[in-house]
């Protein structure tokens, strides 16, 4: 009897540290695929981690992140998404629609949420925007469709301008269309459109050179992230030659550029966040439908353009949901 019931205080003991053992859950790990580096990034992560937050994961405290940066360079995206799914992390999220792609193309089980393009379903990403169907889901954005539509906001500012370049990278998948659908804008607006390509930082300032050349009396830069990785240095060449340029983000009129149009990135991340929450908490990537954001926000710097010269017309300041001064 004496050793039975020793043998049942021993086990009432150990049962509640077994317990507490088996209820404890590994640290849940995102690994973060990005195109672009950390330091223009800082703030999208930063966006990112606060959607997390909100959803109660804090990094370093109830959650863990691996960052893989591809810098600007496409080729490298696969190899970082492989090297992800191999540390076996729990959710994948992506950057841009080249990192999305890379994830789906790594994996068909880890849950991954995007921030991706304007059409995900065109870019193979998920089934439908209502009910994705698979392991991806996130945010849609648009951005290189409203290039168009940034090249008429910019000959609005700079009226006796009989040619605009723009700037692309021609390693983009939807360069060719982009350009097509800018050509239009400008053959409307009765200006010459003068295409710059540049997919390294030598290349940017080579197309530099040319648009002073040409001459050309404006300028688009297209929405692509290694282009978007490099907007110190293209806002900085901008500023240099003197050629009043509008920008897809307004982290680029905050650093010095003219004009930006585009959806909000800080308010995509964030929202990128919140759904990296939901999936860890048990909700399924193929029941989230893919958010689509309506609002698109016109930031211009007025400080840029008295130095360029220009004034900025009433109908477009009346416009701006930002003016920088």
């Amino acid at each position: 009897m004496r050793r039975r019931a020793l043998l049942a205080a021993t086990v009432v003991a150990i049962l509640p540290s077994e317990l507490v053992r088996a209820q404890q859950k590994a640290m849940p790990v995102i690994g973060v695929l990005s195109t672009q580096s950390p330091d223009p990034s800082a703030p999208f992560m930063g966006a990112f981690l606060q959607g997390l937050s909100e959803a109660g994961y804090i990094e370093g405290k109830n959650l863990a992140i691996e960052y893989r940066w591809a810098e600007g360079h496409y080729d490298r995206l696969p190899a970082l998404a492989a090297d992800l799914v191999a540390r076996k992390v729990d959710l994948i999220m992506a950057s841009s629609p080249p990192s999305a792609l890379a994830a789906k193309n790594a994996t068909s089980t880890i849950p991954i949420v995007f921030r991706g393009g304007a059409d995900p379903v065109g870019g193979g990403l998920v089934a439908s925007i209502a009910r994705p169907g698979g392991n991806l889901t996130g945010v849609s954005f648009v951005a290189n469709e409203l290039t168009a539509k940034r090249l008429e906001l910019l000959s609005e500012i700079v009226p006796r301008a009989g040619a605009i370049a723009l700037l692309m990278n021609p390693t983009n998948a939807n360069a060719e269309r982009v350009i097509q659908e800018v050509q239009q804008a400008a053959r409307a607006k009765g200006v010459q459109l003068h295409v710059l390509n540049a997919s390294s930082e030598s290349e940017i300032d080579s197309a530099f050179a040319s648009l002073v050349q040409l001459p050309a009396g404006a300028l688009v830069v297209g929405a692509d992230p290694f282009l978007s990785n490099r907007r110190e240095q293209l806002v900085a060449l901008a500023s240099r030659h003197a050629v009043p340029s509008i920008y897809a983000w307004r982290e680029f009129a905050a650093s010095g550029g003219l004009i930006s149009y585009g959806a909000s990135l800080t308010s995509a991340f964030r929202l990128v966040g919140a759904y990296a929450g939901k999936i860890l908490k048990g909700d399924k990537p193929a029941d989230l439908p893919v958010i689509q954001p309506t609002k698109f926000e016109l930031a211009i710097n007025l400080k840029t353009a008295k130095a360029l010269g220009l004034t900025i017309p009433p109908s477009v300041l009346a416009r701006a949901d930002e003016v920088i001064e």
